[in-house]
């Protein structure tokens, strides 16, 4: 690697680096946040799941805008949009105006992160200096994911929770100047059309939905307000699967879903991100508010989680190598099942160390059943043209299992006691998916005709 590549990349890094520290540095601050507003639990679900729902619906139609429209200007303007939306987070006056600031955030990291994947690939043309790259690429988010409670924790308690957000300026105006003027501009490849119908209807049905999940139990199952926002949200499901058959160029190629690798690369992101995102909400809510443990203790129990999952994010590629993803994509499966289900003694008075040993298997579990090796095992069945809206489908759906975790969570576990019935839904999830990988006919071996 010459030197302006390898600082370009660290800029890259620093800037994917401010979206993943977002993602878990924010769980360990609700509880003081739903203090200082006097906010309910479903404000608390809708503090993780704004970012999560537009951070979901927006990658495919980011990732296709950084082709069409140059990789430097959407990752440029996804890093300013980013970085302000955390100072309207920082400063926001009332709970809806942090709800609203969070979406915004959410938007906008939808455009950093596959286009700084993409620009990282292209930053070198040899293949072994392209995949070094992509490798610290995606051990910087490792390690933003580890931080992020710990850094959190400090954070709430020696400045409040307000400091969590304001960290974000400093750190995003170094990617945007660093990057505005140290990355190469290359001319735009083109690239599919924005489906705008498809995402317009995307977006419509997936809020809604998110919305009943979150909202019912508050306002009521039989509430004209839910009923009525159910029956448009699927109104806009239907019709987004029914565009998506007749589009010219659909956001998500119906034909991609019918591709068997594919199917179950979705699948699998969906079910193993499903349980870790419940954890953090409900494990948070439960040390803080209900043990009493302070946000920085809170951190640190959380750490075992993190910095398991980042250092396994880092070799999952080579234990797939030795493995075979189908084999590491199981392993992982069943480390999370054994993970979720070992939470259930969190409620039981016991120490944590009855319990911690279940948050390592769930960090080590969920980068060896999704994420890279998931990629790598459907990659093989995919049409080059496809490559690219196939990696971002799996990360929608991965993206999906953390909105849908959050909401199942409040609506299955409402109180103190109740939080075994998640753990237990989710591991059966983990399980599911496991028996769907296991279940999957091996590739068959091309042997060469001879000559």
């Amino acid at each position: 690697m010459s030197a302006r590549p390898r600082l370009v990349l660290a800029l890259i890094c620093v800037a994917s680096f401010l979206v993943y520290l977002d993602t878990s540095i924010t769980p360990v601050a609700v509880p003081a946040i739903r203090a200082d507003f006097g906010a309910g639990a479903s404000v608390a679900q809708w503090l993780l799941d704004a970012y999560t729902l537009a951070f979901a619906c927006l990658l495919l139609t980011a990732g296709s805008l950084g082709d069409r429209l140059g990789r430097k200007s959407v990752l440029l303007a996804g890093i300013a949009g980013f970085t302000l939306a955390s100072v309207a987070c920082a400063a926001a006056p009332g709970s809806g105006a942090l709800i609203a600031a969070r979406a915004a955030q959410g938007v906008f990291a939808a455009a950093v992160v596959p286009v700084s994947l993409a620009a990282t690939a292209g930053l070198f043309t040899g293949a072994r200096a392209r995949a070094r790259a992509i490798g610290v690429w995606g051990g910087t988010s490792g390690v933003a994911l580890a931080l992020g409670p710990l850094l959190g924790g400090a954070l709430v308690e020696g400045a409040g929770w307000r400091s969590m957000f304001w960290i974000n300026l400093p750190i995003g105006l170094v990617a945007f100047f660093g990057l505005l003027w140290t990355m190469p501009r290359v001319a735009p490849a083109g690239g599919r059309r924005i489906d705008v119908a498809g995402q317009a209807l995307f977006v419509a049905g997936a809020a809604a939905v998110t919305y009943v999940l979150i909202e019912g139990h508050v306002l009521g199952w039989d509430s004209p307000v839910v009923l009525g926002v159910l029956a448009g949200g699927l109104a806009a499901l239907g019709a987004f699967v029914a565009w998506q058959l007749r589009a010219g160029e659909p956001m998500l190629p119906p034909r991609l879903l019918r591709i068997r690798e594919v199917a179950l690369a979705c699948a699998v992101n969906f079910l193993g991100l499903f349980g870790l995102y419940a954890v953090l909400y409900l494990v948070t809510v439960h040390l803080q508010e209900v043990l009493g443990l302070s946000p920085i203790a809170t951190g640190m129990r959380f750490l075992a989680l993190f910095g398991c999952l980042g250092v396994a994010a880092v070799l999952a590629s080579a234990v797939a190598s030795r493995l075979g993803t189908r084999v590491t994509m199981a392993l992982g499966l069943g480390c999370i099942t054994a993970g979720l289900l070992g939470l259930t003694l969190l409620e039981t008075g016991a120490g944590y160390w009855a319990y911690g040993w279940a948050l390592v298997l769930l960090g080590v579990g969920v980068p060896l059943s999704s994420g890279v090796v998931a990629i790598q095992a459907m990659m093989g069945a995919v049409p080059p043209a496809l490559s690219g809206t196939a990696s971002g489908s799996m990360n929608t759906f991965r993206q999906f299992g953390a909105v849908f975790g959050v909401a199942l969570a409040g609506l299955l576990s409402p109180g103190p006691g109740t939080l075994w019935v998640t753990f237990v839904v989710a591991a059966a999830g983990a399980f599911l998916a496991g028996v769907l990988v296991l279940a999957q006919r091996p590739a068959p071996v091309r042997v060469p005709e001879p000559v």
